[in-house]
């Protein structure tokens, strides 16, 4: 037996704790929201997304400045940035023939935060 495996607490007997599961059932996320919730974190999943999410919580950016600074093609970040639009991450603004992108909202950057606290501990 691994040495995981035996830091692993066993219950000496079976007996289901019947009030904390009913307690903890009424408050789960349904299969809906879970599915939601799986698709949020593989967007989250990818490395260029991550790092355009980062400048993008900076500054408002177009393609052509976001491709120079992660030394990408536009045509890549634009595959990427529709990913995240789609994952309503992040949003547009037209301002002539130019779009700029932003994070959709502060729910964005608290995500982002949390989990760099959580990696930085």
């Amino acid at each position: 037996m691994s040495k995981r495996q035996d830091d692993i607490e066993k219950c000496e007997f079976l007996h289901v704790h019947e009030d904390i599961v009913s307690e903890v059932k009424k408050d789960m996320p349904g299969k809906a929201e879970n599915a939601a919730l799986s698709e949020l974190f593989r967007v989250f999943g990818d490395m260029t997304r991550i790092r355009i999410l980062s400048v993008v919580s900076r500054h408002e950016m177009c393609v052509c400045d976001i491709a120079a600074l992660l030394g990408m093609t536009q045509s890549a970040i634009s595959h990427q940035l529709r990913l995240l639009k789609n994952s309503k991450l992040i949003k547009s603004r037209r301002d002539g023939k130019t779009v700029f992108y932003s994070l959709a909202d502060e729910h964005v950057v608290s995500i982002i935060n949390c989990a760099l606290e959580h990696i930085r501990e």
